[in-house]
């Protein structure tokens, strides 16, 4: 029997989203557009490994881009109920952008758009080429391969580790450890996680606090020395806080932009040829791919900070709140056949990347890496395909993205 939401029958009905099992993480679409017809504001439980979790999931397009900008739904993750957040809260990670409100928020970003730029992110293009051209050498010889290993996971994990100074032969353990925290497979509290997490990003800032000659042009290095004109600074606590941020969302959310695009390309033929003859179509694309596929399924949780209405739902002061940017971009009331994958769509108001004063800083290096990636990508493989079905997707609803794409050249 399908779940059903029919909390306008019956108030207080809660759709528990496990219900629908393996078929809720290989395709969540069909169960928001059900959602979706009921109303933009629904009652949850959550699924594994976090199945006894309940919060209010924003589904609609209009509800969600108000709930994004809203300022009575707080980011303080001092309330947050799970022992991971709690860590965060508690110092083990320290203060980030994903985690405070204003005024620290403000301070926070102000601090750090000083240093990541557009200007900067262009800076970035011919080196994110030659990687890129580096992994496309060392892949195609194959014939075959995984891509996710191969291209989308290596290429932006290069880039940020580069851009931030992160050593070498780090990358690897940090890759596992990041992934299990955004994607986990385990019903815990992610606590070892994130202490591993903050013992490594301490020992990094350290290692460049006391070499600073050796992280001159590096933007962790930047970030230890920056101060605004007030002389503010970044603490040893924000300062891990903003290395964790930068590191995970970094390259997490463009290694799902790069391989949800080569796999909505691939499962749409016409629309992979029609980007094939005209090159000049990559912006729309990418711009369609984050909206069709984009790389967070869900953004991370709000809390209530005074009992509102939402949308028409009346939601209680430190309510959990959790808005669905997947959801939204695939909302036929602001997208017309939202199902269908179109590059030629004039996609302007997507939320794949947020909105209000949260919206994604790190939003011009990913779209640069993305396009980078698929043009390079497709001029060297013209006879890429699928090599099986892909089925093995993320877990959990923060990001959306596979863990492996087989493909074939």
């Amino acid at each position: 029997m399908e779940p059903r939401n029919e909390r306008n029958e019956q108030p207080g009905r809660i759709v528990d989203l496990g219900e629908y099992g393996r078929r809720f993480t290989e395709d969540p679409h069909p169960v928001y557009a059900e959602l979706r017809e009921r109303g933009p504001v629904h009652r949850v439980r959550l699924p594994p490994p976090f199945a006894q979790v309940e919060v209010w999931l924003v589904v609609g397009h209009e509800a969600a881009r108000a709930a994004l900008a809203d300022d009575r739904l707080s980011k303080d993750a001092s309330k947050d109920v799970f022992q991971a957040g709690a860590a965060l809260a508690d110092g083990l990670i320290g203060k980030h952008l994903l985690i405070t409100d204003p005024p620290q928020h403000t301070r926070l970003r102000r601090l750090i758009a000083r240093e990541f730029t557009g200007r900067r992110v262009e800076r970035l293009r011919p080196r994110v080429q030659e990687i890129t051209d580096a992994l496309l050498d060392a892949m195609l010889p194959g014939g075959r391969a995984d891509l996710v290993e191969s291209l989308a996971f290596p290429l932006p994990m290069t880039v940020i580790c580069e851009l931030l100074g992160v050593p070498e032969l780090d990358r690897k353990a940090f890759r596992a450890l990041s992934t299990e925290l955004v994607a986990p497979t385990r019903e815990d509290d992610g606590y070892d996680t994130v202490v591993r997490l903050a013992a490594y990003l301490d020992e990094l800032i350290e290692e460049k606090r006391s070499a600073p000659s050796a992280s001159t042009d590096d933007l962790l290095g930047d970030l230890i020395r920056t101060t605004d004109e007030d002389g503010d600074r970044l603490s040893a606590a924000e300062l891990r806080g903003m290395a964790f941020v930068l590191l995970v969302a970094g390259h997490e959310t463009t290694v799902n932009l790069i391989a949800n695009g080569v796999h909505a390309l691939l499962t749409h033929p016409g629309q992979l040829a029609a980007l094939r003859a005209d090159m000049s179509l990559l912006d729309g694309a990418v711009e369609e791919i984050l909206r069709y596929e984009g790389p967070v399924e869900n953004a991370t949780f709000r809390y209530a900070a005074e009992s509102f209405d939402l949308a028409g739902t009346p939601v209680a002061a430190g309510e959990r709140v959790m808005i669905g940017l997947t959801a939204a971009d695939r909302d036929g009331s602001r997208f017309p056949e939202p199902d269908r994958f179109d590059i030629r769509r004039a996609p302007q108001g997507h939320l794949a990347f947020g909105h209000g004063i949260h919206f994604c800083l790190g939003a011009p290096l990913a779209r640069m890496e993305g396009r980078v990636a698929l043009r390079s990508l497709l001029e060297r493989c013209p006879d890429l395909a699928l090599d099986g079905r892909p089925d093995d997707w993320l877990p959990g609803m923060l990001m959306r993205g596979l863990r492996r794409l087989p493909v074939r050249w």
